[in-house]
């Protein structure tokens, strides 16, 4: 059972080293990094705090396939393994379609382009020479000069039916998005269905205190819609400490190897260390 703690999109990128600081110090295990369209860069993210930190494994979730080229995230993540043995965490998944069509990266098979993209990706960490024609990627007898001695995990950030079996397949993992709940775990690992170890990493939302209802608000209504649920299945670890560590235990103890938390608003460490003492 892993924790896990998101720097969230919105916090300004100077405040990561400060955040990666204070989280180092903690019993916590993970500190993951986000890529979304105009926000910030998932590798320097995840860069700067391996650089700042000195035993938190690091996650990139997660690197949408669309905008980068196979050889260029084997080479990123090579590189990132070697300086940081064991302490990198890679995620890549479809990139939100509406962003990808916004940049002129939309593909017409995000599953094939997936597929192929990790596939790649794991062999030239492990030091292959790949030579892959496929549908939306084409290597012609690449390999890395410098492979990793100890190639990272390269997980998939999945949501529907047919990518969690894709990720079930071909990654080393899985990353769900936040808004999952305890119940609906048995039906992904289902979904997923890999035959030997694979982690299962659940994001969800972090807020404690009293006004944790009005806060909630507006991430209901915006998951709801992005999960295509109703509100009240939408799991967040909001409300009092012990409603938020319940939410953590309870997927934990549903089947996730590693939960997120993302806390919310102006100062998201103090979330956390409520929980931490709560736990």
């Amino acid at each position: 059972m892993r924790l896990g703690v998101m720097f969230d999109r919105d916090l300004p990128p100077e405040r990561l080293v400060p955040f990666a600081h204070e989280l180092d110090a903690t019993v916590v295990d993970d500190l993951w990094v986000v890529e979304d369209l105009g926000w910030t860069g998932g590798v320097s993210s995840a860069a700067t705090a391996l650089a700042a930190t000195s035993r938190l494994r690091v996650g990139l979730g997660i690197a949408p396939a669309p905008l980068r080229n196979p050889a260029l995230l084997a080479m990123e993540f090579g590189n990132l393994a070697r300086l940081y043995p064991g302490r990198l965490a890679a995620g890549v998944g479809h990139g939100v379609q509406a962003w990808m069509r916004q940049v002129g990266a939309a593909v017409p098979s995000p599953l094939a382009l997936l597929e192929e993209t990790i596939t790649s990706v794991r062999a030239l960490l492990r030091g292959e020479r790949v030579v892959v024609d496929g549908r939306a990627v084409h290597l012609d007898g690449v390999s890395l000069v410098h492979p990793p001695a100890e190639p990272p995990p390269v997980l998939a950030g999945v949501l529907n039916p047919r990518s969690l079996t894709l990720s079930g397949r071909v990654a080393d993992g899985t990353i769900i998005p936040e808004g999952f709940g305890a119940a609906r775990v048995p039906w992904v690992r289902a979904q997923i269905a890999a035959d030997g170890p694979h982690e299962l990493v659940a994001f969800t939302h972090l807020y404690v205190g009293d006004d944790a209802e009005q806060v909630a608000r507006p991430i209901v209504a915006e998951y709801s819609e992005f999960l295509k649920v109703a509100p009240d299945e939408v799991a967040m670890a909001v409300g009092g400490v012990e409603q938020a560590v319940a939410h953590v235990r309870a997927l934990w103890s549903a089947g996730v190897d590693t939960v997120v938390l993302r806390p919310v608003g102006s100062a998201p460490l103090r979330h956390v260390h409520e929980v931490l003492k709560a736990l």
